[in-house]
């Protein structure tokens, strides 16, 4: 019964990610929460040069927003800067190098940051890597796992007294729908054992950045923190990470604007400030983390012990 169960929600689920799925989701969406003005709050997005991160800086940019795009590649963020510039009229979008598979460097640009600016009132971890064979980086960490688990938590980890000074302070998590198939593995956060796949250990990260959201949201009361999943959107990086499901679904998938639009409402709406903490969110309705009878919890004390492991790695790049 579980198992057809779950068959009908995966199938329902399908729609509810495409661009028909967003268009049947807005007929519900509340028009005046998104009738706001930002000015004078800053916000930081990764991964702001493409895609979805790009399509939520320009949405936060028309609002008044103080931009901090966090990207890898120096050419193409300058570009994107000059169009999100161009098209919204807002000046004030700043541009940070930063590659968060490194875990040093992101302790250091984190630190660096938050000498240099007195506040930070939103954080949107959009960035995201989905490497196919097993990588491993120069300072011996599986790439995604670096990437999606450890820079997160890194970067998180050092920006929350930040945020925790300035106004109405949020952390947004851009996740997917791959991580509901997907229980959390804390003995295995790298993917050292067993056959690798470069989806699944994606989709296990997004399953580990769930439950740190989740967990954060707990220990800092003060801090706004959600998840949420954006559909299936046209993005550069799908395009890349998954080019048959992309070539099979590409009149079907979202726009970015569309894929972006709930990481928007949950940035600047004060609709979305008054729903709970560390929620998991799909075009501006909280939803569950876990399929009908699934198989994918986790203990609370395995949930602690994983950002126990997480802290310990942590510190262990942490400059002195």
């Amino acid at each position: 019964m579980s198992l057809y169960r779950n068959s009908i929600w995966f199938l329902k689920g399908i729609h509810e990610y495409t661009r028909k799925g967003f268009e049947a989701a807005a007929k519900r969406f509340v028009e005046k929460d998104l009738e706001v003005s930002v000015a004078g709050r800053s916000f930081m997005i990764t991964g702001a040069n493409s895609g979805i991160g790009k399509a939520a800086a320009i949405g936060i940019a028309k609002r008044g927003g103080v931009i901090h795009m966090v990207c890898r590649n120096k050419d193409k963020a300058e570009e994107a800067r000059a169009e999100i510039v161009k098209e919204t009229g807002n000046k004030e979008i700043h541009v940070h190098i930063l590659d968060l598979s490194e875990p040093r460097k992101v302790w250091e640009f984190a630190e660096a940051f938050k000498k240099k600016f007195k506040s930070l009132n939103v954080l949107i971890n959009n960035a995201g890597c989905m490497v196919k064979e097993r990588e491993v980086t120069t300072e011996g960490l599986e790439k995604n796992f670096a990437s999606n688990t450890l820079g997160v938590y890194i970067l998180t980890k050092s920006l929350i007294p930040l945020l925790e000074k300035s106004s109405d302070p949020r952390v947004i998590t851009v996740s997917s729908g791959g991580m509901l198939v997907q229980k959390l593995r804390p003995g295995n956060l790298q993917s050292e054992r067993g056959p690798f796949d470069g989806t699944k250990a994606y989709a296990q990260n997004k399953r580990q950045q769930v439950v740190m959201m989740e967990q954060w949201a707990k220990m800092h009361p003060n801090i706004h923190f959600s998840v949420m999943h954006p559909g299936w959107a046209d993005t550069p990086a799908v395009a890349a990470a998954m080019p048959d499901f992309y070539r099979s679904m590409q009149d079907k998938l979202r726009s970015p604007e569309q894929g972006a639009d709930t990481v928007v409402w949950l940035a600047v709406s004060e609709a979305a400030a008054a729903k709970p903490s560390g929620r998991f969110f799909q075009d501006r309705k909280m939803v569950s983390t876990h399929l009908p009878l699934a198989w994918t919890r986790s203990p609370q004390e395995q949930d602690e012990k994983f950002m126990v492991v997480l802290e310990e790695m942590a510190k262990s790049f942490q400059p002195h």
